[in-house]
């Protein structure tokens, strides 16, 4: 009985020690899992405007990325009847924030078109230009697909593209991630059709038509590819009545 209680002891001192361990442990590194989100988040959407940047991403230091965007990335929340929403009213979205960085897209998706929030960042390149990039989310073959769309100041021609993925094939879906000469295409295209009208691009299979307006598909993934053309147009569209309130 005496050893008995001197092993329910020793067992309830280490669960305890082991506890106290596990709970320092999570609130020290708390704050370094938030840098790090931030900084991942903050590097997917200049992933978009890559290619206008004076040095590369992968070549940059967490507080090198997180200076740049600081310094040259503004950035506001624009509501589906075109205005800038404020702090209170993204607050009001229930995220956990009031910035443009907060809004959750992947619920923000489940929303009707017209009910929707979205983040709008603008860079402001060394070279004195500026993008303006645009969040959006769609589905894939097997799950959701995402990314973020630069756009040069006339908030018509695509500066830059990256895409995201969840879950598609290696070597074929996943190709919208992978694939440079896939994301590349998009440069120069018009998200206006001829019209005028905020209509995306169509990722055509079989090859693009019309070079303006579209981009040729990714061969075995025709599901995939059909997603980004309906991600981008239901994104260009919940985007155009702010854009068109700035007279383009």
């Amino acid at each position: 009985m005496h050893s008995t209680n001197k092993v329910l002891l020793f067992v309830l001192a280490m669960t305890t020690i082991v506890a106290l361990v596990l709970s320092l442990l999570f609130y020290g590194l708390q704050s370094r899992v938030k840098v790090n989100e931030e900084v991942y988040n903050k590097k997917a959407i200049l992933s978009a405007v890559k290619t206008k940047l004076s040095k590369p991403l992968d070549e940059m230091s967490n507080e090198e990325i997180m200076a740049l965007f600081e310094n040259q990335v503004s950035t506001s929340a624009i509501s589906s009847a075109g205005t800038e929403m404020s702090t209170e009213k993204i607050e009001a979205l229930g995220y956990g924030g009031n910035s443009a960085e907060d809004i959750d897209m992947a619920k923000e998706k489940k929303k009707p078109l017209d009910q929707r929030s979205w983040p709008l960042f603008k860079f402001n390149a060394d070279d004195g230009n500026a993008y303006y990039i645009m969040a959006m989310r769609g589905n894939g073959l097997w799950d959701e697909i995402w990314g973020y769309i630069a756009l040069e100041e006339d908030l018509e021609t695509i500066a830059g593209v990256a895409f995201d993925h969840k879950a598609e094939t290696p070597g074929l879906g996943a190709e919208i991630k992978d694939s440079k000469a896939f994301q590349k295409q998009f440069i120069g295209t018009k998200i206006k059709d001829p019209d005028g009208d905020y209509a995306g691009i169509l990722v055509r299979k079989g090859g693009a038509k019309n070079r303006t307006y579209e981009v040729d598909g990714l061969t075995g993934a025709t599901i995939t590819a059909d997603g980004v053309t309906a991600m981008m147009k239901d994104g260009v569209q919940g985007y155009a009545p702010y854009f068109k309130s700035l007279g383009n």
